[in-house]
């Protein structure tokens, strides 16, 4: 059962911005802190950014400054504000509850910057 649509990504230039989209189903997306995950080829996954029920954020250093992670618990989704993007942030992103609950993962959304 798909609980979690991610949407947004793209092809973009070293410097550009993208604003990916989450979409959650099912009334557990209020009641959860959620985050935006990111896999680069290679490499493990990883929390880049959180949010919790009440919209308090947080980033790992290296998308601090340049990410804005934001909900809409009305509509059930949340996104991802990616201004200066670089070339090392290129990777499949994901979006999942924080911590990680045996919720199945969405098919993520590729993003890939050009240096």
């Amino acid at each position: 059962q798909v609980q979690l649509v991610e949407s947004g990504g793209g092809l973009v230039q070293a410097g550009g911005s993208l604003r990916l989209s989450c979409a959650a189903f099912g009334t557990w997306f209020k009641f959860n802190d959620m985050g935006w995950y990111r896999q680069a080829p290679g490499k493990q996954r990883e929390l880049v950014a959180a949010i919790t029920v009440g919209g308090t954020s947080n980033y790992v250093n290296s998308v601090e400054g340049r990410f804005t992670i934001s909900r809409d618990n009305g509509a059930n989704t949340m996104y991802l504000q990616m201004n200066g993007l670089r070339p090392e942030d290129t990777a499949v992103y994901y979006c999942n509850t924080v911590p990680l609950e045996n919720r199945p993962w969405g098919q993520g959304t590729q993003v890939t910057v050009s240096s």
